[in-house]
């Protein structure tokens, strides 16, 4: 590893979107910060990933949501490194509590998915900001098509959601002109997470979105990653946006 070798920091990437991007990182000759707040073995894999692309790969759990501890993730960035070019706040949760089932909804669910999904993506990037400010670093923060239009997801994930897109604007204009803040607002992505969302359902409903989607196919992490590698190291005057990435499936329906 050389000095001059830029950094990122990647929440939530023992899986999915998470891992995907510390991968295309890695590619793009960045080393990575592999955050994971459970999935160890994930994070792991993750790590590996990262390392065959010729990144160096710092592991550290943490839930973001736990001030304390990201601070701590932090200082040892700090060590580690000594620089931070470009953070990711992908980490997120949700609840299996079905959007029509009000009563079923309890208040420690809500705050638990908005302590993760809202208070995590701004404790994450307050920490990250005086490192960042140095690098004249970049965010991207993951949103959801939910955020942006009604869908079938769970309340509380969707309201978070709409909470990141908002944020990310609030920190664009706070954070220029030496941090650029933007996001990605996927669609309905293959793999893990939409299998547990939708169930026994998975493969009639993907199948079913992907041919209303212009593309005719549902969305990848692999997709998602190259959208955030490119806000992050290119488009250089693009701050505050929402980037969709859904095949056009938002546009056109």
């Amino acid at each position: 590893m050389t000095q001059n070798r830029r950094v990122a920091l990647i929440t939530g990437a023992a899986t999915g979107i998470g891992r995907a991007t510390a991968v295309a990182l890695a590619g793009a000759k960045f080393d990575v910060v592999v955050n994971y707040s459970r999935n160890e073995a994930g994070a792991r894999e993750t790590a590996k990933l990262a390392e065959d692309k010729g990144a160096k790969a710092l592991l550290f759990r943490c839930d973001v949501s736990d001030d304390p501890s990201v601070r701590k993730m932090f200082t040892a960035v700090e060590s580690e490194f000594g620089r931070l070019d470009a953070l990711v706040n992908n980490a997120g949760t949700t609840t299996e509590v079905k959007p029509q089932d009000f009563d079923a909804l309890t208040a420690e669910e809500w705050d638990r998915v908005f302590a993760v999904n809202v208070r995590g993506v701004f404790q994450v990037t307050r920490a990250a900001v005086p490192m960042l400010k140095k690098a004249g670093g970049s965010i991207v923060n993951t949103a959801s098509i939910v955020g942006l239009r009604p869908g079938p997801q769970p309340l509380p994930y969707a309201a978070s959601k709409a909470a990141v897109v908002s944020l990310t604007k609030l920190l664009a204009l706070n954070l220029g002109p030496e941090i650029r803040v933007n996001a990605v607002a996927p669609g309905w992505i293959e793999g893990d997470w939409m299998e547990r969302m939708l169930g026994e359902k998975y493969d009639d409903l993907m199948a079913r979105r992907a041919k209303n989607t212009p593309l005719r196919r549902c969305v990848t992490a692999e997709d998602v990653a190259e959208v955030i590698l490119n806000l992050l190291t290119r488009n250089r005057l693009v701050n505050g946006e929402v980037v969709v990435v859904d095949g056009g499936y938002a546009a056109t329906t």
